[in-house]
């Protein structure tokens, strides 16, 4: 990764990240002016397959502020570059194992905005729990440790 434009934090809460690919995307340019500026959310987003192509669904990406008429639509659905092999597996993880796939960061790689896609399982309310206590009891040995060594 060599500059980081975006994670998504909620993806982490919401979802075990199992495996993680690169992808890249077809873009207009007013889209990668927007993206480059930090204005796209993906909150509601998730990336689907279809007839072997990936897609990436539900993302916004704010129109570019001096784009002219030709600005693009700013929920359209993004193709995202993949090869072959990884689409076939992706395709056989969400159909056999019920697995969803998200962005879970944006960032630049040698002059282009890659998307990083990782196989999620939903995490179920205790599991999001747990992960609550054990980010609290972290947080709170870190603070006593401070103390000690004050």
């Amino acid at each position: 990764m060599d500059k980081e434009i975006l994670t998504n934090r909620q993806a982490f809460h919401e979802y075990h990240i199992l495996d993680r690919y690169e992808a890249g995307a077809v873009l207009v340019g007013t889209e990668v002016k927007s993206i480059m500026a930090g204005r796209i959310q993906l909150k509601d987003s998730y990336v689907s397959i279809k007839d072997d192509e990936v897609w990436l669904i539900n993302a916004h990406i704010s129109p570019y502020s001096h784009g002219n008429k030709q600005n693009h639509e700013p929920l359209r659905p993004r193709k995202l570059l993949l090869h072959r092999k990884e689409i076939e597996k992706l395709e056989k993880e969400t159909t056999q194992k019920g697995m969803t796939l998200v962005v879970t960061a944006i960032y630049w790689k040698n002059g282009r905005i890659k998307f990083e896609i990782g196989v999620a399982k939903g995490k179920k309310l205790y599991d999001k729990r747990e992960t609550e206590m054990r980010k609290t009891v972290e947080r709170e040995t870190r603070q006593q440790l401070k103390e000690r060594l004050r």
